[in-house]
């Protein structure tokens, strides 16, 4: 019951301080890039630079970048690598969105149930210019647009959900204790690496091993951007792992509601 009150509390701070939640977000996004030579220029350097050494290192070095379904590795792998970019900003910059905003808990008594909303409407933000990026990509690769692309959209929402319910969880967390955040810091490669945003984890012979990877939401949602453009499957014919993502985003809400509980009076005397 005490969660349910906490979860329409959120939903009411949110409707509230919606304007502010989209001033904050667009606030948030100049910050990043404020005071660069190259300004907004860098939310697609940083990203291109990646994606080549990553192109560079499996397809030159180790030669192991092989077409995937009749596409080049290149558009294989900016498929995973792309949707990946706002699941670390998210993993890092999420984790630490109430202490970097302090001062709104502190000084004007902003609800911080939202913080980590308008944080990650800025980091979706350079994320879906991104995907736009990609998708001239494709198109100048000669790659003809289907509906299945219409997915992406979902795709993004969910991601979105996710994200947004992590960083409320681990945000308050690491308001508390910075330990939090520099374990949640130091596990993103981790993340990165058994997530198959590189690698196919389609190919794994293991049965029980796939399983397991196949139910981490990061791999659900690298895959699913792959389902729009590459494997041209719907996100409904795949029930079980649509099925593993709606848990595991469930699991998330309840872990955020219980450390919003838990802490939410205690982040203005920590902080």
């Amino acid at each position: 019951m005490e969660e349910i009150n906490d979860f329409i509390k959120i939903i009411k701070e949110h409707i509230e301080y919606r304007q502010q939640i989209i001033k904050l977000a667009r606030a948030d996004l100049i910050k990043t890039y404020r005071g660069a030579a190259l300004g907004w220029s860098w939310a697609i350097i940083k990203p291109v630079v990646t994606i080549f050494v990553y192109w560079f290192a499996f397809e030159i070095g180790l030669r192991s970048g092989k077409p995937v379904n009749g596409y080049p590795f290149f558009l294989w792998l900016i498929c995973g690598l792309i949707p990946w970019f706002y699941i670390s900003d998210m993993l890092t910059g999420g984790t630490d969105a109430v202490r970097k905003y302090s001062y709104l808990v502190t000084k004007m008594k902003f609800p911080v149930s939202t913080i980590p909303t308008f944080v990650s409407l800025s980091k979706l933000s350079v994320n879906v210019m991104l995907i736009g990026v990609m998708l001239i990509i494709y198109l100048a690769f000669g790659v003809k647009p289907d509906i299945y692309w219409l997915q992406i959209l979902f795709y993004i929402l969910i991601s979105f959900v996710l994200w947004t319910t992590w960083s409320l969880f681990s945000s308050l967390l690491a308001a508390i204790s910075k330990d939090f955040g520099n374990l949640v810091k130091s596990f993103v490669s981790a993340v990165f690496w058994l997530s198959g945003i590189v690698w196919n984890p389609e190919t794994v012979k293991i049965a029980w091993l796939k399983k397991a990877l196949m139910a981490n939401p990061v791999t659900y949602i690298v895959n699913g951007f792959r389902n729009c453009l590459i494997n041209k499957v719907w996100f409904w014919q795949q029930p079980k792992r649509l099925a593993y993502f709606v848990i595991a985003c469930f699991i998330m809400l309840i872990l955020a509601l219980w450390a919003y509980r838990k802490v939410r009076k205690d982040i203005p005397d920590v902080l």
